[in-house]
C-alpha cells in the first residue's frame, strides 16, 4: 500500500471516529432532552465539519509533486480556514439557534479530545 492511500485511509478513520463520537453523544444528550441533543449535536458538527473542509483542502493540495514552500503555506492557510469555520460554526449555533451551552461545548471538546489521543491509539494497535 502506498503512503499517500495510507494516509488517506487514516484520515477516514479518524473523520468517521469523531463523527460516531458526536452523534453517540449527541444521541445520548437527546435522551434528556431534544434541546440538548441539538445542542450536542451542533457542537459537534462545529469540530467535525471544520476538519472535513481542512483534509478536504489537504488532499486537493496534495496532488502532483509539491513545491518547496508551498507545502508550508497551503497548510497553515488550511488551518487558517479551519478555526474561522469552527469559529463561525459555534457563533452561530449560540447566537441563531439558541444552542444551550453545556452540551454543546462537551461535544465540542470531546471530538477535540479524539482527534487528539486516536492518532496514538490507532498507531499502537499492532
Amino acid at each position: 500500500m502506498s503512503v499517500s492511500l495510507y494516509r488517506v485511509k487514516f484520515a477516514r478513520t479518524m473523520l468517521l471516529l469523531q463523527l460516531v463520537t458526536f452523534v453517540v453523544i449527541g444521541a445520548l444528550f437527546a435522551l434528556k432532552d431534544l434541546t440538548w441533543g441539538m445542542s450536542a449535536f451542533s457542537g459537534g458538527l462545529a469540530a467535525w465539519l471544520p476538519n472535513v473542509l481542512f483534509m478536504i483542502f489537504a488532499w486537493r493540495h496534495q496532488a502532483g509533486d509539491p513545491v518547496k514552500g508551498r507545502v508550508a503555506w497551503s497548510f497553515a492557510l488550511g488551518e487558517v480556514l479551519k478555526v474561522l469555520a469552527t469559529i463561525l460554526l459555534l457563533i452561530v449555533a449560540l447566537a441563531v439557534f439558541k444552542a444551550v451551552f453545556m452540551p454543546l461545548g462537551l461535544t465540542w471538546l470531546s471530538v477535540l479530545i479524539v482527534q487528539i489521543v486516536a492518532p496514538a491509539v490507532i498507531n499502537n494497535k499492532g
